[in-house]
């Protein structure tokens, strides 16, 4: 079974703050690469909640919220999602691992 995988408003706002912070990271370090590498892992790690959302670690008393980490360097970041219907799952907030939670 395949889901489809939406992202609410706020997600896009952290994958856009994430990025920024990335961009600004790699002028200050001169890896040029870097945001192109979190990005690609954070897609590589997101297609998991395609066909497999349920492995993913439950988050507090509702069985269909879950987080997904995401590794990357020597953290990474985490996704906060549920599981909506049979055939779709809804990101609703990213953060970096060492963030002290979702906004």
């Amino acid at each position: 079974m395949n889901f489809t995988v939406r992202f609410t408003r706020q997600a896009l706002e952290d994958l856009q703050r994430i990025e920024e912070f990335l961009v600004e990271l790699a002028l200050e370090h001169g890896d040029f690469d870097l945001p192109l590498r979190a990005t690609d892992a954070s897609r590589r790690e997101l297609r998991i909640l395609e066909t497999n959302p349920y492995t993913c670690r439950k988050v507090g008393s509702n069985p269909l919220e879950r987080e997904l980490v995401i590794p990357f360097g020597g953290s990474g970041y985490v996704a906060l999602f549920e599981i909506v219907s049979e055939q779709e799952v809804a990101v609703s907030a990213l953060r970096h691992q060492r963030e002290d939670d979702y906004h």
